[in-house]
């Protein structure tokens, strides 16, 4: 099933044919306003129960084209945004480059694989630009996209076996992970509005499958820059959920970035990125 929000942060349940508003299915008041709407991270929590009751709205419910509503982030106000870094080999090997470039020497520390954590705030949905910050942008440094595969987790926990780790996901979504290449600590250069575009929407679990057997792809104006597959994470999905779960307990309705694959890139005002990930969906964004 594919959960998008949509217009005033409503849900919707997309199919071939469009999106269907099944809002009124859900068994708590709708609350537009993402600081206090608790019902998304319920949803997220509860997602095995309702299952069936939003397929059921959205077979009844009329359908709406796509490009007559606006499609919102899929996440509603997460306690937070947990990132995986280092967690693809050619990925470590490109950003010795990147770092004699852009910080004049190699951080061995930052070639390991860790998780950091982002600024709930820098989620930014399929309809919105890319802002470059201006105070970043005048003083040359490079901002680079990386695209992602992003898990929302479900039935949260702590020190959450790696076996039974995708159990606690309620689903994937596809997302960039924009990053300023300087000295300043990760949280910072990757926590700026609209760094962590996420969309166009959330595709369950059970849909998606194995996460280690997607594609990802992202193209720059054009240009073909990312292009990967999952299998090759060093870190795989459930092993990343288990270890960020024995740092701190993830709740309902947290995002995790799974790691940036190589082919990073610098973008700049008036650049197109075209990114997909195969069964989940794409997206097109501008850079402002």
């Amino acid at each position: 099933m594919k959960l998008a929000l949509f217009d005033d942060h409503r849900l919707g349940v997309v199919t071939d044919e469009g999106l269907v508003d099944v809002t009124a299915a859900l068994p708590w008041p709708h609350d537009p306003d993402p600081l206090t709407a608790g019902w998304w991270r319920a949803l997220c929590r509860d997602l095995a129960d309702l299952a069936d009751g939003l397929a059921r709205a959205a077979e009844k419910g009329p359908v709406l084209p796509l490009d007559s509503v606006r499609l919102r982030a899929p996440a509603l106000n997460p306690s937070k945004i947990i990132a995986a870094a280092s967690n693809y080999a050619d990925h470590v090997a490109e950003m010795h480059g990147v770092q004699e470039r852009t910080l004049g020497k190699v951080e061995s520390w930052m070639m390991n694989f860790d998780v950091f954590l982002k600024a709930p705030s820098s989620i930014s949905g399929p309809a919105d630009d890319i802002v470059l910050p201006e105070k970043i942008v005048a003083a040359g440094q490079e901002i680079h996209h990386e695209s992602e595969l992003v898990v929302v987790i479900g039935a949260g926990g702590r020190d959450i076996p790696e076996g039974s780790a995708l159990d606690h996901v309620a689903g994937y979504t596809l997302g960039l992970d924009i990053t300023v290449r300087s000295p300043a600590d990760r949280s910072r250069r990757k926590s700026y509005d609209t760094f962590s575009p996420l969309g166009p929407w959330l595709v369950t679990a059970d849909e998606v499958g194995d996460p280690s057997d997607l594609d990802i792809r992202l193209e720059c104006n054009g240009e073909v820059r990312q292009s990967v597959h999952t299998s090759t994470m060093i870190t795989k999905v459930p092993a990343i959920v288990s270890y960020a779960s024995s740092v701190m307990t993830l709740l309902p309705g947290d995002v995790l970035f799974t790691g940036a694959p190589p082919g990073v890139g610098p973008i700049s005002r008036g650049d197109r990125l075209d990114t997909e990930i195969g069964r989940i969906g794409r997206m097109s964004l501008r850079v402002t």
